[in-house]
């Protein structure tokens, strides 16, 4: 399997989600600003959207957004325990987890990213942003990960999606169970090897 990834964008989730589940992969980096490959390839070329993750079979076959991406490969190692059983309530627990983090947390921080957004449609976005952290953080008061007690793949997610307040100036230290949460998988030596792979640790 390849990953085309850029670093410290949504496609550390797959990454983490792939160190976490042992499974052989080529990690490559497509950087979002040159869309250029390490072998001077146009990342267009292998995916037109030109963003990233895309995960790409060994028979060719691409698989691209995150949460889908995530679950496939929790699949492919269920021993793992990175996602519930297809078909049990828990799996569409954990997909309501990863449909709350795509559309409420991670497509509210793109406009903090975006070169030129106005100010006041910043503080708007922030707003909401730390209505739904508040949420967040009160929800892990109640277990040590999303889920539970079992660290998956929507936890993995939320890590990275939540990093990204200290990129646009959301102070999140008022969250003590989100800087818990934080710390626990950050603390994870699949996470930090993901990490060290993008050149986020040193």
């Amino acid at each position: 399997m390849k990953l085309y990834y850029s670093p410290g964008t949504c496609s550390l989730s797959p990454h983490i989600a792939l160190k976490e589940s042992g499974l052989a992969f080529e990690a490559i980096a497509a950087p979002t600003k040159t869309h250029q490959l390490p072998d001077g390839t146009d990342y267009y070329t292998i995916n037109p959207l030109g963003y990233v993750p895309l995960l790409v079979l060994d028979d060719g076959t691409q698989l691209r957004e995150g949460p889908a991406i995530v679950q496939y490969i929790a699949d492919q190692v269920p021993a793992t325990r990175l996602a519930p059983a297809n078909g049990t309530f828990e799996r569409y627990k954990l997909q309501e987890w990863l449909n709350f983090i795509s559309t409420e947390l991670h497509k509210s921080f793109s406009p903090l990213f975006t070169p030129g957004m106005p100010e006041e449609a910043k503080t708007i976005v922030k707003t909401r942003l730390n209505s739904r952290l508040q949420w967040v953080d009160g929800e892990l008061g109640k277990a040590p990960y999303l889920m539970g007690d079992t660290f998956t793949v929507a936890d993995g997610y939320l890590f990275v999606v939540a990093g990204w307040c200290k990129h646009v100036g959301i102070d999140s230290s008022a969250w003590a169970n989100l800087g818990a949460f934080m710390a626990r998988v950050g603390a994870r030596p699949a996470v930090q090897a993901a990490l060290r792979a993008e050149g986020l640790l040193k």
